[in-house]
């Protein structure tokens, strides 16, 4: 072990680029020691404008040869903040529409912000709920804020939400909790813990994007590789990736520290679901819905049926996974691990939760339908969707799950930004390798989903307890 940190150490001072700024600086974010039961959401929002003054006072003093078109931390370039409509960083609330008939808490992803849960925003406002997209300490800010924040920061900052939800709604309305990736992680969790001790508002459902409940063995070894960041000399041991930062709401670079508290909560999750399982408290867990892609270099795909779903009791929870496009021609060269899980999904036994999958109608289209089999049935029924796969994209991604495709930001389908904000979705590298300063399969890597439609349909559907089969959507086929 002692030859892993040293050679790490090693390797990352020869190999990373010099750390910028925004690497080094230590920002005094919220921790678990601070935001204790008494802490309000409103002192929430003075910490995070305190930490925000910090972030344009960074931003006044970048070096020249930092103030490039696509440093999210130059003001003058494509990818600054000031070009958005709004600070998207930040914590923010989303009033109903129409009768309030809910709250929900949105929890954002590893490196990424509150912007990631715009879209999700707005469809639970149409049906009625209000919602707080909670940041996360550590993000947002400077990706510095990565090196030092522990899981137990995050999930105490979800309490001082879930808190803040509940007294904005009727003491009978319901209280939902939606998780994306490392959120969704962290939904499960506060989940588990409220059905355990009852000390905090207990959700009535449950929404997991691409959650993050399992995670590849090699985030454990992050914690070994960073032992050495606290020494100057090693400070780049600190992280795995250091590169540009031109993403405005999300960090490109990553810290260590970030993949050990992946490892961390996954394996403490597992923990509470196997002490949960043994003293028959799985029962009592709230409906939960979860939308995953069949393949995802992020996390485990298959612990999220395995170490969940399989556990989960007849409760009213629902699975949608997506399958990889048949008519890409790329698929031949997906991992057949990856391929038999949706092979697998629809004709095993009867389970105690709906299986949705979204896949191609044949393999000589590229529409899609939603082949459903009920919880406590193997009937497989079938819903065309009025979408299609785009003809050049092979799958989903990890992180493209809950952006539309007109999304200003990540959308494959942007419109132009009248403040011109770069619209990275858009962007489709095909030349010569070598010549970008970033990983061309970073850019290639989509960004949005083409069944967002979909989404936001079976969210709706879900929550307003409507018959479980899909209804068609109008929706012209992109491409």
């Amino acid at each position: 072990m002692l030859g892993l940190v040293l050679g790490g150490a090693v390797n990352a001072r020869l190999s990373q680029p010099d750390l910028k700024p925004w690497h080094r600086l230590r920002l005094d974010d919220i921790t678990a020691s601070v935001a204790d039961r008494q802490f309000t959401f409103e002192q929430y929002l003075a910490r995070e404008d305190q930490l925000f003054a910090q972030v344009r006072a960074l931003e006044s003093s970048i070096a020249a040869e930092d103030r490039t078109p696509v440093n999210r931390y130059y003001t003058g370039s494509l990818t600054n903040v000031s070009r958005a409509d709004r600070d998207w960083n930040r914590s923010y609330e989303t009033e109903a529409q129409g009768p309030l008939r809910g709250g929900a808490l949105l929890l954002h992803g590893l490196t990424d912000s509150p912007y990631s849960m715009r879209a999700v925003a707005k469809v639970l406002a149409e049906h009625g709920i209000y919602s707080l997209a909670m940041r996360m300490p550590g993000h947002g800010t400077i990706p510095s804020g990565l090196v030092t924040a522990q899981w137990e920061d995050w999930l105490a900052a979800v309490r001082v939400g879930a808190r803040h939800v509940r007294s904005r709604i009727p003491a009978d309305a319901p209280f939902i909790v939606v998780g994306y990736s490392n959120g969704g992680a962290l939904a499960l969790k506060y989940t588990l813990e409220t059905v355990e001790h009852q000390d905090d508002p207990i959700p009535a459902k449950v929404i997991l994007l691409s959650p993050m409940i399992g995670v590849t063995p090699a985030a454990r070894l992050a914690r070994w590789i960073g032992m050495l960041g606290f020494i100057p000399y090693f400070e780049k041991a600190n992280w795995i990736d250091v590169v540009p930062e031109y993403n405005p709401f999300k960090y490109n670079s990553f810290a260590a520290n970030a993949g050990f508290q992946t490892s961390r909560i996954t394996r403490t999750i597992q923990a509470d679901l196997d002490r949960a399982q043994a003293a028959g408290r799985l029962a009592k867990l709230p409906p939960i819905q979860t939308f995953q892609s069949i393949v995802d270099s992020t996390i485990s795909a298959p612990a999220v049926f395995y170490s969940l779903y399989e556990r989960l009791p007849s409760n009213g929870s629902e699975l949608v996974l997506f399958d990889v496009n048949h008519l890409s021609g790329i698929d031949v060269f997906v991992q057949p691990s990856d391929q038999a899980i949706g092979e697998r999904f629809l004709t095993a036994s009867t389970r105690p939760y709906r299986r949705v999958l979204v896949t191609n109608v044949s393999a000589a289209t590229r529409d899609a339908e939603a082949r459903v089999v009920e919880a406590g049935q193997t009937a497989v029924s079938h819903a065309s969707l009025g979408l299609a796969w785009p003809a050049d994209v092979y799958s989903l991604t990890h992180v493209a799950v809950p952006f539309k495709v007109d999304d200003p930001l990540y959308g494959i389908d942007a419109p132009p930004a009248p403040n011109g904000l770069l619209a990275l979705g858009r962007l489709s590298p095909r030349g010569e390798k070598g010549v970008l300063t970033i990983g061309s399969d970073v850019l290639m890597r989509l960004s949005s989903n083409p069944f967002f439609p979909f989404v936001a349909e079976r969210i709706g559907q879900w929550l307003d307890g409507a018959a479980p089969t899909p209804r068609i959507i109008p929706t012209a086929s992109p491409h």
